[in-house]
């Protein structure tokens, strides 16, 4: 089935909740149901369907209001209480009835509204429950498992009436609704406290600060605006008048089916018993039907789906007018009720979202929560109101059928109008949300070639907008159908190369003739290289032309651009063309021995096509200079699974950028099981960032009995040791060294991030990743209270009891520190020395090397590596990074010393770096329109310039010259700069607003000379 580890492990927690309240739901509705119709009326039942329908806004308000006033967890234990409360007083009502040997008649529709309020709600709760502790695509994995515990649950409800209600009566069935929900609510707790609370401790915190007088933070549009819309909207009317005339018709089925079945069946518990097995038989259906479901919505997509069901309705709908009064009748309206239960509430109400898709994200619920509720009354009220046609005794039930059979045929007309409607509003909203509209105009045409929607498609090639081209040819080159091949081709001189890259996409060259492949392969010579690449992956899927494909591929070997050759030589390996291989080679070597981007993309080729023989020149590149190809490298032996490198890539974690870690951690986990012995000696390093790696790589590769096993009491030893790295910070503070002091206190924050990450990425696999990520955050929020809530639910034995409560205390002791009195700050130092963290040690050494030359006027011309990262971590710009990151940067920052009166920047000329001074002042000038030099501002030690011109290139607007002395600066390269702003974007910001602000220093001057 598809399933994880977590995945499992939360089924075991939740799919209990499902069954036991698949059984409470189906119980309650069998009973209160029979109830009503043999002790009231079924005539009456259109009757109380009305009432029902203007109960719901009222109960809809209420239950806002509720939720708006507790906290999410609570609100939802309190519903689910509150629902098995009225159970429970109906259940000890209906008893006290039997016993006592009373009745009262108009109890029962008190006892159906608030019964039906119990299916409603519980049947909301529990999907909202699944969605709200349950990631997105963890939820489309186990939603198909949840709906099968539930539908399971009905099934055995359904036995459970059949056998019960006619030994011991409908009050019994009723009474077992109750029982079944406690059982439910034991197993509901578990997973709100589990994975619920942890999610909303901020939000609760949040209710709590605000009180029952908080407002609503956003605006919300008058219910008016989308009555405006949706008047305005055909399309949007269509979808409201499908999701109101299919309850509309379900009800009137529902009328007929409850109405034969009381004819049929006097003796109320044989009535029971009947509906019993019915509800059986509807579950078993409903169960089968979710084993096709998903490939049938693929294949036939929303649209066409829903245009199926309504046939279907159509059909059940014409077989019940027809047979109704003979013998079979019974039969074929219990049938298509069934049928038509299960197509309503599990096929229809999820192609229903489809429809709001489209709406702007921030009016999307409005959109969706006003339709819902007009189409639910609507469904109901004229469900109801043609049903008293015959409570009425205006027409017999036969003749109802038929009224029924102009509804569903009406809704038929109504389905296949809106699917042809959805195009032309899928194309409207294209602007606005062109992003993922593809992926749901595929949801909603389905994967039939011969869709009418699919090849209208076509019409929107010629369209102005580029968007919308996209858009059509995603969902064309989704079909996979060549029939479109001419069309596509005909849009080979498209101007815009994104379009050209969506027409390769788009088409499929199987069935192509030497002519068609020919027209194609006039994009190999675009000046574009993406769609050289994108023509050369297209190209080598024409199997049935392998020696024509063959012969135009070969060519892009010697291509100029490294991408088209990495594609080029994937696609004749996947031609199987071997008379090339030895071409391939040679490409590949000339990929990985150019070096720069050229490596990058050999790296890539390598691991694509799992190149063992390549592995030694990878291993080689994982020294290289430059950052991005040691990133490709180190992807390239995971994909390879070249074990051996493991110690390597460990070694070097401590001095990597986040890139090249994230890379390493991929790479181990790319290499699978092989790597296990390796990384678990890596738990055992000294070293917590390398430690950290190996852990993360660990808890993402074993399985959970194994982690269990064999890392978390690893992992629990590790952050229990005692160790003195506190102590260094307080001595260096003691002996005057402030800036030191600081650099070691973050450098000891950082260890206990590391050892702190660690625990928590094993901890994601106990419980779950959403789960883990929030507490994480919750942990480190500025409120004490949101703190001290996380901390508890560490407290409680959050996944493994073991790992959480030593995590528990690592915090403790990391929030409640304080300074730390040092009686013998020099004998810290000493033992610093020989500490295993670079950076401590580092300090340590430079500490007791400035306390020899405390009485030596030294000065020292050139600044060392450590004393880069003390003066970079008091720039702002670099004030939030790492230590490690502050020396990558340290180590690429070139210094240099300038003499009074030298031009750093020239206005015109191109200027390849920033400038960071450390000491000295400089001038910023600029020249007016009639030639004077005026001043635009002096800078001085800290500030830094020339970062505009570095980042493009571009000519300097401006002049920079060293005035009074000389000037200290160091230097970082435009490209060592851009990767920076690219890895860590709150330096890009930075940069920005110290543009922005001589920006109003020259404007300012400006003004001041008009």
């Amino acid at each position: 089935m598809g399933l994880r580890t977590e995945d499992i492990r939360k089924l075991w927690m939740m799919l209990p909740i499902f069954y036991f309240s698949g059984i409470a739901e189906s119980l309650n509705y069998t009973a209160f149901m029979a109830l009503f119709n043999q002790r009231f009326g079924v005539q009456y039942l259109p009757y109380i369907y009305i009432v029902e329908a203007a109960i719901m806004p009222l109960e809809g308000w209420l239950l806002a209001k509720l939720a708006n006033r507790l906290p999410k967890a609570k609100m939802m234990t309190t519903l689910y209480l509150i629902m098995m409360g009225l159970l429970l007083l109906n259940g000890a009502v209906l008893l006290g009835f039997k016993l006592g040997g009373i009745d009262f008649r108009y109890y029962y529709p008190i006892l159906f509204l608030s019964s039906n309020f119990v299916v409603r709600q519980l049947t909301l709760l529990l999907w909202s429950t699944a969605f709200d502790l349950c990631p997105t695509q963890q939820a489309k994995r186990l939603m198909p498992v949840f709906i099968a515990s539930t539908t399971t649950g009905g099934i055995t409800a359904g036995l459970i009436a059949h056998q019960i209600g006619k030994l011991l009566g409908t009050e019994a069935v009723y009474a077992l609704a109750p029982v079944l929900m406690v059982f439910g609510f034991i197993f509901f707790r578990k997973a709100l406290a589990r994975y619920l609370v942890p999610l909303t401790l901020k939000e609760d915190n949040r209710l709590k600060t605000q009180g029952t007088s908080g407002t609503a933070e956003e605006e919300q549009q008058p219910a008016g605006y989308y009555v405006k819309q949706m008047l305005r909207s055909p399309f949007l009317l269509c979808a409201i008048a499908l999701m109101t005339l299919m309850p509309a018709v379900y009800f009137m089925i529902e009328y007929q089916y409850f109405t034969a079945a009381e004819s049929r069946f006097p003796i109320e518990g044989d009535l029971t018993s009947f509906y019993g097995l019915i509800t059986a038989i509807q579950f078993t259906i409903c169960l089968l039907l979710q084993t096709v479901s998903t490939r049938l919505m693929n294949w036939l997509g929303a649209s066409n789906m829903l245009l199926a069901i309504t046939v279907i309705f159509l059909g059940g709908f014409g077989l019940t007018a027809l047979f109704v009064n003979q013998s079979l009748g019974l039969v074929i309206v219990s049938g298509s009720y069934a049928i038509f239960y299960i197509l309503l509430y599990y096929i229809a109400e999820p192609c229903y979202q489809l429809f709001f898709k489209m709406m702007p994200i921030g009016k999307r619920d409005g959109y969706r929560y006003f339709a819902q509720g007009v189409a639910a009354s609507g469904g109901i009220l004229i469900g109801s109101l043609l049903s008293l046609l015959h409570s009425f005794g205006l027409i017999q039930l036969s003749p109802l059928a038929w009224v029924g059979v102009v509804v569903a045929a009406i809704l038929v007309v109504v389905a296949w109008y809106g699917r042809n409607l959805y195009i032309r509003e899928l194309v409207k909203s294209v602007q606005s949300l062109h992003a993922d509209l593809s992926d749901i105009a595929g949801s909603f045409i389905g994967g039939i070639r011969s869709s009418k929607a699919l090849s209208s498609m076509l019409g929107y090639l010629k369209h102005p907008n580029d968007y919308v081209r996209e858009l059509a040819l995603e969902v064309i080159g989704k079909a996979k159908d060549s029939a479109f091949l001419p069309q596509l081709i005909g849009m080979i001189g498209e101007e815009s190369s994104r379009i050209r890259i969506a027409v390769l996409r788009a088409m499929n060259l199987q069935g192509a003739t030497i002519q068609d492949l020919v027209q194609v392969a006039s994009f190999l010579e675009d000046e574009d290289p993406e769609v050289r690449a994108e023509s050369v992956k297209l190209i080598s899927k024409a199997t049935h032309l392998k020696s024509q494909s063959h012969f135009f591929i070969r060519v892009k070997l010697l291509d100029n651009h490294p991408k088209v050759v990495h594609e080029g030589v994937k696609a004749l390996y996947a031609l199987e063309s071997e008379e090339s291989y030895q071409a391939c080679d040679e490409a590949i070597i000339k990929m990985l021995d150019n070096g720069g981007e050229w490596a990058v993309y050999g790296c890539h080729t390598v691991a694509d096509l799992k190149l063992d023989s390549y592995s030694a020149w990878v291993l080689s590149l994982l020294d290289d200079h430059r950052p991005a190809v040691k990133v490709a490298a180190a992807r390239c032996i995971g994909k390879l699974e070249h074990v051996d490198a493991i110690p390597h890539l460990l070694s070097m974690v401590p001095l990597a950028d986040q890139e090249l870690r994230k890379a390493i951690l991929e790479a181990f986990v790319d290499m699978g099981a092989k790597a296990l012995p390796a990384l678990l000696n890596g738990v055992n390093h000294a070293n917590p960032f390398i430690w950290n790696s190996a852990v993360t790589a660990l808890a993402e590769l074993l399985d959970e009995s194994k982690l269990r096993s064999e890392l978390v009491d690893r992992c629990v030893s590790r952050m229990l040791a005692s160790t003195q790295e506190r102590a260094l910070p307080a001595a260096l503070q003691e002996l005057g060294m402030q800036g030191l002091a600081e650099l070691a206190n973050q450098r000891c924050g950082e260890l206990h991030n590391a050892l702190v990450g660690g625990a928590w990425a094993v901890m994601a696999k106990f419980v779950d990743e959403r789960v883990v990520t929030t507490l994480r955050e919750a942990t480190q929020d500025e409120s004490d209270e949101v703190r001290d809530n996380a901390l508890e639910v560490l407290a409680e034995g959050l996944g493994d009891r073991r790992l959480a409560l030593a995590l528990l205390e690592l915090l403790k002791k990391e929030n409640g520190r304080s300074s730390v009195a040092m009686t013998e700050p020099l004998l810290i130092l000493q033992e610093a020395k020989i500490w295993s963290d670079d950076w401590l040690r580092d300090i340590a050494v430079y500490a007791l090397s400035s306390l020899e030359r405390a009485d030596m006027k030294e000065d020292r011309k050139f600044l060392t590596m450590l004393d880069k990262v003390i003066f970079l971590k008091q720039v702002s710009l670099f004030a939030d990074l790492s230590v490690d990151e502050l020396g990558l940067i340290a180590g690429i920052a070139t210094e240099e010393v300038h003499e009074d009166l030298t031009y750093l920047l020239r206005r015109g000329e191109k200027n390849a770096a920033m400038y960071l001074i450390i000491e000295g002042n400089v001038e910023l000038s600029n020249e007016t329109g009639i030639g004077e030099t005026v001043t635009i501002g002096v800078l001085g030690p800290k500030q830094a310039f020339g970062e505009t011109t570095a980042l493009d290139g571009s000519p300097s607007s401006i002049t920079a010259q060293a005035i009074f002395d000389e000037v200290r600066v160091l230097t970082l390269q435009g490209e060592s700069l851009s990767r920076l702003v690219r890895l860590y974007p709150e330096i890009g910001i930075g940069l920005l607003h110290a543009s922005s602000a001589r920006v109003r220093l020259l404007e300012n001057m400006l003004l001041k000379m008009a």
